[in-house]
């Protein structure tokens, strides 16, 4: 694994780690607050002391929500990592209105319109 270059901007460390296949995330050396969405300041105290980790990418669905549209259903879900913090993603391996509260997943990745992008698959591996 290369080492995380914590000089860029909290948006493009986190989108490398995507095309590298990482889930990256920030911790707060001042109050140790799992900082998600990437930023420059910690959500808990205000701090710009934050580094760079990577997550297991193994989590729990917290809430789930089927979208049914013209061009099939999908599904939203926000997903507590066991790291600390919550996304917002999908669960891609299973059908939408399947998707359920406390459903254990795991992080991957997929192409979308060639970029990589976070989603999550029933298991937790």
């Amino acid at each position: 694994m290369a080492e995380i270059d914590p000089a860029g901007a909290p948006e493009v460390v986190f989108r490398d780690g995507l095309a590298e296949g990482e889930l990256r995330y920030q911790r707060c050396r001042a109050c140790s607050t799992a900082v998600f969405q990437p930023r420059v300041l910690c959500t808990g105290c205000g701090s710009d002391d934050l580094s760079w980790e990577r997550s297991s990418g193994r989590g729990t669905v917290y809430s789930t929500t089927a979208v049914r549209g013209r061009g099939g259903a999908h599904n939203v879900a926000l997903v507590d990592l066991d790291e600390g913090f919550r996304m917002m993603s999908r669960v891609d391996d299973i059908d939408p209105g399947s998707v359920g509260i406390g459903m254990r997943v795991a992080f991957t990745t997929v192409e979308d319109n060639g970029d990589p992008v976070a989603v999550f698959r029933k298991g937790s591996a």
